[in-house]
């Protein structure tokens, strides 16, 4: 059983906050970059050659920790594939608040069955309420016609990712006796991947290919790697269903992106949809 606070502490919300903020802001930068391969390649180079400095100066995880510092690695690596397939196939305001939307419920479910984690009659309420948000999201260009279920598709499998990496990293981190060391290889192990598969694709082009993106992903990569950080530590620190589902208040600063700085339209369904999303996250950390 889970022996963390049900609710979060004043420190770890302000810390889940601040990444929620964050992460909203590096997805924005990377649906707008128009090469997003090279954009992730370059986000990748700042896990690697962020990662391997802070391995240099913090300790090691736990030996305990390592299997799921491994499987994390890979679904993350996993998850940035399918987020970037998203951004090809949909809508910056209707693929982030659905992809982001769809964790927390999942986390909940995962957390009470792995790591011992109740869930109240308030928790329940806030799922049901954010399924009804993320059905309204899904509708939000008026159908459910074909044309949309790529974009929807992807969305979902992503949120699969962010659910099953929350709670491998929820359980590894507690038991990895270093949050920064943890942090530090986490990112290691992950950051070449984009870089090959550009590299593959592109080869000698690939610099070239970089360098018009390179102070956006660049500066992406920085915002990733700090916005991930704290949610690392805030779940060494509280319970993760409602660290994970108050770190997916970013739908509703990634859905206002969407539509004042992308112009994307917004609509009655999706403000609906949105604000339905909100208050079943905030259901589910009371």
């Amino acid at each position: 059983m889970s022996h963390l606070p049900a609710s979060p502490t004043a420190p770890v919300l302000a810390a889940v906050l601040l990444a929620a903020l964050v992460h909203a802001v590096w997805n924005a930068m990377a649906h707008r970059m128009p090469d997003r391969l090279s954009a992730f390649a370059l986000m990748g180079l700042v896990y690697t050659v962020g990662g391997a400095a802070i391995v240099a100066y913090a300790p090691a995880p736990e030996s305990r920790s390592w299997a799921f510092l491994g499987a994390s690695a890979v679904l993350h690596i996993a998850y940035n594939l399918l987020l970037m397939r998203s951004y090809q196939l949909g809508d910056f305001g209707q693929v982030y608040p659905l992809a982001r939307g769809t964790s927390p419920w999942l986390v909940a479910l995962g957390a009470a069955a792995v790591a011992g984690e109740t869930i109240s009659g308030l928790r329940l309420a806030g799922l049901m309420v954010v399924s009804t948000g993320l059905i309204s999201l899904v509708l939000g260009g008026g159908s459910a016609r074909r044309v949309h279920l790529p974009p929807v598709v992807a969305a979902v499998a992503t949120g699969v990712m962010i659910a099953t990496y929350t709670v491998v990293d929820g359980l590894a981190v507690r038991r990895s006796g270093s949050v920064l060391g943890y942090t530090g290889w986490l990112f290691l192990l992950q950051g070449p991947a984009m870089p090959l598969l550009a590299f593959v694709r592109s080869g000698r082009r690939l610099p070239a290919q970089l360098r018009p993106q390179l102070t956006a992903g660049l500066a992406g990569g920085l915002l990733s790697l700090l916005a991930y950080g704290l949610v690392l530590w805030a779940q060494a620190r509280g319970a993760l269903a409602p660290i994970a589902a108050l770190r997916e208040s970013s739908v509703v600063i990634g859905a206002l992106i969407g539509a004042i700085l992308f112009h994307e339209p917004f609509g009655r369904v999706r403000v609906v949809a949105t604000v339905l999303v909100t208050a079943g996250i905030v259901l589910m950390n009371l």
